[in-house]
């Protein structure tokens, strides 16, 4: 094999295992700061995949079997080294919406979403999630977040039979305000303000510098692994305070209660469902998921890449975004084989990595092992967590998700994209694919009537020069030649006309066809438009099309002094398109 033959299958080889690039450099110091990030975000995860399983409407298990197959296939796959893969709020509730509380149809859907996000990496249609602009990435969240708080509200004060759908259970909710059990409201309210003044004090808490005193660096690092790992011992302590009232027989809390204990079971995600003695095929459950086999795959893929690129840029490295494509399917499809429900990147935990100084994918081992450690020889422990503990991790996770600010800044850049914002929060509401889907109409709608009616520089004068803004595309053909007529064609004595090129950097056959019909105009006046400053692939295109009375020039000067040959050059005034001002001839 020769030598470049060699070193680009070496190099493809990198690409696709990225593991190969850190491991042979692998150094003890990265082990140590590897093992404690990994730890840290073991510890955050672990609690949080409880309460995000409620979120999701599954059973508790099924939050801790979606959290360690991502930090597995991570570790070989992922560009990142802060990202770490797991359940979430977000994706958790999408699953609520469209697996029916069903966990034979969140194991599916983690199936398919995991197919169509390693089809989408292969075929690099990363780039379809460039169209879904940050305005709607931002309306979805704040409403999600909106949803997904308020929806733990009835765990929080201890109610029941309250139902999933929102405005309804903000109508139930309050109906039944009355009945909030007073030990779950308390014990609810002050584990968000706990786990508050723990954020608050991770904030002001960097980690222990090597360099400073014993003394001062372990209290430091005490006080900082508290904060960092705030929410297993709040939801502990919660657990200790539920069982020291269970074993006096009073019963204050409602509790999470038996979780089904040991590993999960390796087996082929279910192509088929029997409930009610009455077998649901593939290809109805397929049906039934409907709109959540593009929606969950797509707004997995966006959300954790969205994070992946959010730590790359503050850390200073680079990911692939199509490999990180391929990393997230293979997760989700192999996390279907041990019964997780879809997955992506969390924001929140992969800041905990980050801040914990981890080094490389690594630190995913630790914490899919303590997972792993978790489910066989904890679950038994988990009965006595308080429904309301776990409410208060979750409202206090998704809180940072809804962004007010957002509003201020649009309103200073660029209004008019609070349209598609407004549009996709409210809808949100009511169907999130509707939502995601209106505002991104909204958004192509805005992006396309820029591409279909760009801004056009006119120069009148002696000669009247044009000079689109930005490219011409077939939309815009119309109008422009339009705009041409309106002032060079149309005034009492027929102009000359420029048009100036330099922005042009492609057209196609409408455009080809709409400038031969303008020279025709121009011929049938006896004046010429003439073009200037033509890129070299617009200029061949032009030439193959033999356009009858196509004149170019180099630079707009040399066009504007052949059309002034005959009449001397005359001040002219630069403005936008709505100004009007008079005209003199060729």
């Amino acid at each position: 094999m020769a030598p470049d033959t060699c070193c680009c299958s070496r190099g493809t080889l990198k690409r696709r295992l990225p593991i190969l690039a850190w491991l042979p450099v692998y150094s003890l110091q990265w082990l140590k700061m590897d093992f404690i990030a990994g730890l840290s975000v073991g510890l955050t995860v672990i609690p949080q995949a409880l309460a995000y399983a409620e979120v999701a409407g599954l059973p508790p298990q099924y939050g801790l079997y979606s959290a360690f197959m991502g930090c597995f296939v991570y570790l070989f796959l992922g560009t990142s080294r802060d990202v770490t893969l797991g359940p979430t709020a977000i994706m958790s509730l999408l699953v609520s919406f469209y697996t029916f509380h069903e966990p034979a149809y969140a194991t599916l859907l983690a199936f398919l979403s995991g197919c169509i996000q390693l089809a989408m990496g292969f075929l690099h249609l990363g780039f379809l999630l460039d169209f879904i602009s940050c305005p709607v990435i931002n309306g979805f969240t704040s409403a999600a977040a909106i949803t997904i708080g308020f929806g733990q509200i009835k765990n929080l004060l201890g109610l029941k039979n309250i139902p999933r759908q929102f405005f309804l259970q903000v109508y139930h909710t309050f109906l039944h305000i009355g009945e909030t059990r007073v030990g779950d409201a308390v014990l609810g309210l002050a584990c968000m303000v706990l786990l508050l003044v723990l954020k608050l004090m991770r904030a002001r808490m960097p980690p222990p510098h090597p360099e400073t005193p014993l003394g001062v660096r372990f209290s430091r690092g005490l006080v900082w692994t508290v904060t960092t790992a705030r929410n297993a011992l709040v939801v502990f302590f919660a657990a200790l305070i539920a069982y020291s009232f269970e074993v006096t027989g009073r019963h204050p809390f409602v509790l999470t209660g038996k979780i089904e204990e040991g590993l999960p079971p390796l087996r082929a995600p279910p192509f088929s469902v029997t409930t009610d003695n009455k077998t649901i095929s593939f290809s109805e459950m397929v049906q039934d998921m409907g709109a959540g086999l593009a929606v969950v795959p797509l707004v997995g893929l966006l959300e954790s890449i969205a994070v992946a690129k959010s730590f790359a840029s503050q850390n200073n490295y680079r990911i692939d975004a199509n490999q990180e494509l391929l990393a997230i399917g293979l997760a989700n499809m192999l996390g279907s084989l041990v019964s997780s429900y879809p997955v992506t990147g969390s924001f929140g935990r992969t800041a905990v990595n980050a801040q914990t100084g981890v080094c490389t994918p690594a630190g995913g081992l630790v914490t899919g092992v303590l997972v792993l450690l978790s489910l066989d020889f904890l679950t038994a422990l988990f009965y006595y967590i308080p429904k309301s503990a776990l409410a208060a991790v979750i409202i206090t996770a998704v809180a940072p998700l809804f962004d007010a600010k957002i509003l201020g800044t649009l309103w200073r850049v660029k209004r008019l994209d609070l349209l598609p914002l407004c549009v996709t929060f409210l809808l949100c509401f009511w169907e999130v694919q509707y939502g995601i889907l209106a505002g991104t109409l909204v958004s192509l709608i805005i992006l396309l009537h820029s591409v279909a009616r760009p801004k056009t520089q006119v120069s009148e004068g002696h000669i009247l020069v044009l000079q689109p803004a930005s490219g011409l595309q077939f939309p815009a053909i119309d109008a422009l030649r339009e705009a041409i007529i309106n002032r060079a064609l149309e005034a009492s004595i027929p102009q000359c006309a420029v048009l100036e090129c330099t922005h042009i950097s492609s057209i196609d056959y409408t455009v080809v066809v709409g400038l031969r019909e303008l020279l025709e105009d121009f011929r049938k006046q006896d004046v010429t438009l003439a073009f200037a400053g033509l890129q070299v692939p617009v200029l061949r295109t032009l030439l193959a099309a033999d356009l009858a009375g196509f004149q170019h020039f180099s630079t707009l000067e040399e066009a504007k002094k052949y059309l002034q040959q005959e009449a001397g050059p005359q001040p002219y005034n630069i403005h936008e398109d709505s100004v009007q001002s008079t005209r003199s001839p060729c």
